[in-house]
């Protein structure tokens, strides 16, 4: 198929329509409204059910009512929508069923702004909501990702009863990229047996429900998600490495963060450092593994984010002080630029930063300097 000219909100509605969408409940929000609109329009073109509920709370407890019926369902929104959906997501992880969420990052915390940011990864990756669980969240770095990432997030979704998340920010979900699109996935026309469907041939009843009230039963439950997550640990795990044959430093970022450190770090390699990029695909589960091996051959690790460093501390658990860990983060909407990640780099390299201390604190000590 030729590639189009898409936009990324666009690009993952279509791709979800075509990875078999049936059902999707959503309300609008910048800047991830886009997503919504497209599929007003192209999920009734194919006799597909579309709601546009009456907030972020309906929508997600009717994302909960389809996804007991075995349906392909999704919904999407961006900071301030996703935390009113976290009840209801701890709700749909509780009872086990699939859906994807597409959260399309802006900046925070409060309504923020509508300018893209990364500021909701703890409440991702770390589990926004009440009670031990965890989501399957991917986070791409350009439409074409975008685009895969949503068909198997689809896929993930329903091969372990998971919430799976594609997570971007809103100059993603804003930019207009040449991408190709997947061919049409069959409609499914046959169920899981967990699925609430209806008495059909005098079958015996189902029940779904995330509420036990015996202690023992709750913890039995629990216990079955967590190994079904250990399974999404040892399988799932994504990322992709670039220049790290020879490398010495290693920058690390997700999504756009670092989609703009790989333009740093091949800056730095024309003047003759030894720099690779990390970039982390599934950030939930996280590839504790593939950093703990890094921290031990590296000389030191640049952190790169558009938040205050949250990924930061996930990476901090990896390294285990055996090797320098420094950050670079902006914060309230605004994107790092290639030259100011470069500067980092050669601080990282010229100053040789010693194990301790925080990075954060070096990192807001620069900044208020700075502002």
């Amino acid at each position: 198929m030729a590639r189009e000219l898409l936009k990324g909100n666009v690009a993952i509605a279509e791709a979800a329509i075509r990875a078999g969408l049936t059902s999707y409940f959503g309300y609008p929000i910048t800047p991830q409204t886009e997503l919504l609109e497209y599929l007003s329009a192209r999920m009734p073109e194919e006799g597909r059910a579309f709601v546009q509920a009456e907030s972020e709370l309906g929508a997600i407890n009717m994302v909960y009512g389809a996804a007991c019926t075995g349906a392909r369902v999704m919904t999407s929104s961006s900071s301030p929508g996703i935390s009113l959906m976290l009840e209801g997501l701890s709700y749909i992880a509780g009872t086990e069923v699939p859906m994807v969420l597409v959260d399309v990052m802006r900046g925070g915390p409060g309504l923020g702004n509508i300018a893209p940011a990364q500021s909701d990864y703890n409440q991702i990756v770390h589990g926004g909501g009440h009670g031990d669980y965890h989501v399957i969240a991917l986070a791409p770095a350009n439409v074409q990702e975008a685009i895969d990432m949503t068909v198997l997030a689809f896929d993930l979704a329903e091969k372990y009863r998971s919430i799976a998340v594609v997570l971007i920010d809103g100059s993603l979900g804003q930019m207009m990229e040449p991408a190709e699109l997947p061919p049409f996935k069959p409609l499914a026309t046959q169920f899981p047996e967990w699925a609430v469907r209806g008495a059909e041939g005098g079958r015996e009843r189902r029940f779904l429900s995330s509420i036990y009230l015996s202690p023992p039963e709750e913890e039995k439950a629990n216990l079955r998600m967590l190994r079904r997550w250990k399974d999404v640990e040892a399988n799932e795990i994504r990322y992709k490495e670039y220049f790290m044959e020879d490398a010495k430093y290693v920058v690390t970022g997700f999504g756009s963060s670092g989609r703009v450190a790989l333009s740093a770090v091949r800056a730095a390699r024309a003047e003759g450092i030894p720099v690779g990029l990390l970039r982390p695909i599934t950030v939930s589960p996280f590839p504790y593994k593939v950093y703990e091996e890094l921290s031990k051959k590296v000389d030191g690790m640049l952190v790169v984010e558009m938040n205050t460093g949250q990924m930061l501390e996930d990476v901090l658990k990896a390294a285990q002080g055996r090797t320098p860990v420094e950050f670079y983060g902006r914060v309230g909407g605004i994107v790092p630029l290639p030259d100011e990640i470069l500067t980092e780099i050669h601080r990282l390299v010229e100053e040789k930063p010693a194990v301790g201390g925080h990075p954060r604190d070096r990192w807001m000590d620069r900044m208020i300097k700075m502002n």
